[in-house]
């Protein structure tokens, strides 16, 4: 099925994590539903709750609107949430997006 409007170009990501899972402590990962967060969400979680920077500088940062932005944030924010309060693993995998230093590779789709 093809996507309406504008293509999603990929978002900058400064970081990427070593560590991809996390889960409730004394419980198999494989008992455990999992939430998916996509790095261009940690990304947005990093930057305004870790970095303290505001909305509009993070959506600088990552070179996309700032109500694309927020809807990353807000996205990685309701999958935390979710995960923490009922006991579910979550793994950091997929996305759009692009390390930094990658950005003049143009759009194309990371998975």
């Amino acid at each position: 099925m093809k996507e309406r409007g504008r293509p999603k170009c990929p978002r900058r990501v400064e970081l990427t994590p070593e560590v991809i899972y996390f889960k409730p402590r004394g419980v198999p990962l494989r008992e455990l539903e999992v939430v998916s967060i996509a790095m261009e969400e940690l990304e947005a979680l990093r930057l305004v709750d870790l970095e303290g920077l505001t909305q509009e500088e993070a959506s600088l940062k990552m070179g996309i609107s700032r109500r694309a932005f927020w809807e990353d944030l807000q996205s990685a924010r309701r999958k935390v949430t979710f995960a923490l309060t009922t006991g579910k693993a979550i793994e950091i995998s997929g996305g759009d997006y692009v390390t930094v230093g990658e950005e003049n590779k143009g759009c194309r789709r990371s998975t």
